[in-house]
């Protein structure tokens, strides 16, 4: 990822989202004040926001997002009228188990994604692939026709 020189508000809207995907606060810490402008909870489930890529090819158009430690089956996939939607549950496995926890910097949960799609595509040409923690949804892309010249009588 490049680095870039940020501005102190850049660096409170990067801390609001890290916290957006990791879920709820740590417990007995306090609403942000922009939290609580919000009118957000600190009991509220947020469900956790997951990184995507987007790029194009000269046929097609990616989206990528890592999703490792998600079964295939808590995967879910939708697209309808332009927009994408990644949705699913990253389980723990032992959440029963624990006594007490000491840290906890993964999230673990509930997690979704929708999007716009730049470009127009192909709907019903879609292909999604999960191999090796990653989840790699493909699309042809719709071409363009290219702009005629109208001729001025």
């Amino acid at each position: 990822m490049a680095k870039h020189k940020t501005s102190n508000d850049d660096l409170l809207m990067e801390d609001e989202l890290a916290a957006a995907f990791l879920g709820e606060d740590e417990p007995g810490e306090q609403p942000t004040e922009s939290q609580q402008e919000q009118g957000w909870d600190e009991d509220q489930n947020v469900p956790g926001q997951l990184a995507v890529d987007v790029y194009e090819t000269a046929e097609k158009l990616v989206v990528k997002a890592r999703t490792a430690g998600v079964n295939r089956s808590d995967l879910d996939v939708s697209i309808s009228d332009g927009v994408l939607t990644i949705s699913g549950t990253l389980s723990s496995g032992d959440e029963g188990e624990v006594v007490q926890w000491h840290m906890q910097e993964c999230y673990w949960g509930e997690f979704t994604r929708t999007l716009a799609l730049p470009v127009p595509v192909k709907e019903d040409e879609s292909e999604a692939v999960l191999k090796d923690g990653v989840l790699t949804i493909s699309f042809i892309k719709v071409k363009q026709e290219q702009a005629r010249k109208i001729e001025i009588r």
